[in-house]
């Protein structure tokens, strides 16, 4: 039987985070030698060449290297939930939480996954990653993320999910716009006027079909992959924009412009906000206490003004 330690597999799994073998030696606080010593070492124990290291074009898993550090990861979470497991009997969470989180959420999600979350489980060591669903869904798959907070949309059968919010598409419009005082719009209404598009994924495909659906072809001026930059130049009136609706999110740009976001009449772009894990899978308690808390967080906010948030 192969005899490895927890120790090897984590320096192990630590490579493919870092471009270098170098960089990783240096984020886990050891010499370059005594990392490589250590994956040297390994490959004995296992019988297989795990990853190869060039100076020049830094370190890449080979095939079976790949196939290792997923399980290696499975295998690492089993024993940090084990432990957590007997703090729960003492009433704790202990141990580590990778926590990957879709860009255009973060202001939303991790103020109270680092505050509110963090405060009330001190011994749990939260770590963020945030990007798109292109890049957290992957990790999840590899075992390098718990538990990932993102739209619902294009999630296919090989994740579970919980919900966090519902929410759905509203109108961004300059508060000097003509219709920023209605009820709600109707995109008829806005068809001759410039758009802006949030050109990130999974958003600028929600829009698309939005538009798709409304059987109206938008007069698309620009496409910014940023959610602020879309806000800013929106409050400067160069368009409109339609955006997903989120909680706790102030109406004020950072240039110190003003939004207003309107429902759309009829609704649509209905979908939810969700926690994300892998089907093969079992969510740890430190991820299942995160999406309890969130839920109780953010799930019952809903303003009953028109100065709704976005995503």
């Amino acid at each position: 039987m192969a005899s490895f330690t927890l120790r090897q597999l984590e320096l192990f799994c630590a490579i493919p985070d870092h471009p270098t073998l170098g960089a990783a030696a240096a984020a886990l606080h050891m010499s370059e030698s005594g990392l490589s010593h250590a994956i040297t070492e390994l490959e004995r124990v296992v019988g297989e060449q795990l990853c190869v290291r060039r100076k020049a074009r830094g370190v890449q898993l080979t095939p079976a290297g790949q196939f290792f550090a997923v399980h290696a990861r499975a295998l690492l979470a089993d024993a940090d939930e084990l432990v957590s497991r007997l703090a729960a009997e003492r009433g704790e969470l202990v141990g580590p939480l990778s926590v990957g989180c879709y860009d255009g959420i973060s202001t939303t999600i991790l103020p109270a996954v680092l505050d509110g979350f963090a405060s009330a489980h001190p011994r749990v060591d939260v770590r963020v990653h945030t990007g798109h669903d292109d890049e957290l869904l992957p990790m999840l798959n590899a075992g390098r993320l718990d538990v990932a907070i993102t739209y619902d949309m294009s999630l296919t059968e090989e994740f579970r999910s919980r919900p966090i919010y519902d929410t759905e598409v509203l109108v961004v419009l300059s508060e000097r716009h003509p219709l920023a005082d209605a009820e709600a719009v109707d995109l008829s209404e806005l068809a001759a006027d410039p758009f802006v598009l949030l050109d990130t994924t999974p958003s600028a495909a929600n829009t698309r079909r939005v538009f798709e659906e409304s059987g109206i072809v938008p007069r698309t001026v620009l496409a910014v992959p940023n959610l602020e930059l879309v806000r800013v130049l929106v409050a400067r009136g160069l368009g409109y924009s339609l955006l997903m609706w989120r909680p706790n999110y102030s109406m004020t740009t950072l240039e110190g412009g003003s939004v207003v976001m309107l429902p759309l009449a009829p609704r649509t772009g209905l979908s939810s906000v969700v926690g994300v894990w892998p089907k093969h899978s079992t969510l740890s308690r430190r991820a299942d206490a995160l999406l309890t808390r969130l839920r109780c967080d953010l799930g019952s906010v809903r303003s009953e003004s028109r100065q709704h948030g976005v995503e």
